[in-house]
């Protein structure tokens, strides 16, 4: 069984301390789907049967998928690979992300959202955790996939070279 997830206590305007990420996650079928694809979250607060909390460490990576339709058809497929910020640095604003973070991936439309999925898919396969992927790699796909083109794949040499580069703090 699951270990409970510890609780953040919140300051005393009712906000998350510095350094934490929150996204709110909604699911209501068939209308309005927000998920976590990957990631690890430090907190998971349920707020009702469709809404819930998650929040995330600075310098964590994690993909969010949105997607919404009508009566019609899909109104909105987004799928966004986020790495959060800490106190003072840059970040990008996202619908129910709080603050926000650095976009290394950010795609819209059911085709490349679908085609993002297949990538994840592809290095969990590999046994890679995608949090832990080269940030580097996220936006070589987003590049790509926006301009119409196949990424290349990730590979394990690839990710090897990664985690030394990231060892020796380049």
């Amino acid at each position: 069984m699951a270990e409970p997830v510890p609780a953040i206590p919140l300051r005393a305007d009712g906000s998350p301390p510095t350094g934490i990420t929150t996204v709110e996650l909604t699911w209501v079928e068939q209308a309005t789907e927000r998920w976590i694809r990957f990631g690890t979250p430090l907190h998971d607060q349920i707020l009702d049967r469709r809404r819930r909390l998650l929040s995330f460490a600075a310098n964590s990576v994690f993909a969010f998928v949105r997607w919404a339709s009508n009566d019609y058809g899909t109104l909105l497929s987004r799928l966004d690979v986020v790495r959060t910020v800490g106190p003072g640095e840059a970040y990008t604003t996202l619908p129910c992300v709080a603050p926000g973070g650095e976009l290394l991936l950010h795609l819209g439309g059911w085709p490349k959202v679908r085609q993002a999925l297949a990538l994840i898919d592809a290095i969990e396969n590999l046994g890679v955790d995608p949090c832990v992927v080269a940030p580097d790699y996220w936006r070589h796909a987003h590049n790509r996939l926006i301009a119409g083109y196949r990424p290349r794949a990730y590979s394990l040499a690839r990710h090897r070279a990664w985690l030394l580069r990231r060892e020796i703090g380049a």
